[in-house]
């Protein structure tokens, strides 16, 4: 496996697709918190305006961060602002980090052609929500990893990181 950049969606969701609800996520994991920021740290993240919204246009430390808006006004100190995906591709080809696309739904789904791979956290709860991950085409990538974290005493769900990457070929 080389170094090379590669763009990658990452998300979590319950075993039945709710990503959000009212624009923030529905439960609070610390330990898939530190997933995130362990596998995204020095690197790019790429989401939507209402996805950075709802975290309140928060600003993750140690990663360049990209909002995708239609909004040609909005500007948010510290962060590249894009407005289509075409600009993304561009801003992605002439840099040398790896983009994580990460949400919200019509997100991850513009960006479907393009993954090199996806981290995917299956949370096993019952979680109500508003907001699906959109279904993607599963047969151009192969597992190649799982690991399952157990509930504790700061993290209410069980849950399970799944890596899958691209099939050589496709």
């Amino acid at each position: 496996m080389t170094n090379e950049k590669k763009m990658i969606a990452i998300w979590a969701q319950t075993e039945d697709g709710i990503i959000g609800k009212n624009q923030t996520m529905p439960w609070y994991l610390p330990a898939e918190l530190n997933h995130f920021k362990e596998t995204t740290i020095g690197q790019a993240i790429l989401m939507g305006r209402v996805t950075f919204d709802g975290m309140n246009r928060r600003k993750l430390p140690g990663r360049e961060t990209l909002i995708l808006t239609r909004d040609t006004n909005y500007s948010v100190e510290g962060v590249t602002v894009v407005h289509s995906i075409e600009e993304a591709l561009n801003w992605f080809e002439q840099q040398e980090k790896t983009l994580y696309i990460a949400g919200g739904s019509a997100i991850y789904k513009a960006f479907e052609a393009y993954y090199d791979g996806l981290i995917k956290t299956t949370i096993h709860a019952d979680i109500d929500g508003d907001a699906y991950f959109p279904s993607l085409d599963m047969k151009p990538f192969v597992q190649i990893s799982e690991r399952n974290i157990q509930k504790d005493d700061k993290n209410p769900y069980d849950f399970t990181i799944s890596i899958f990457d691209k099939k050589e070929g496709d």
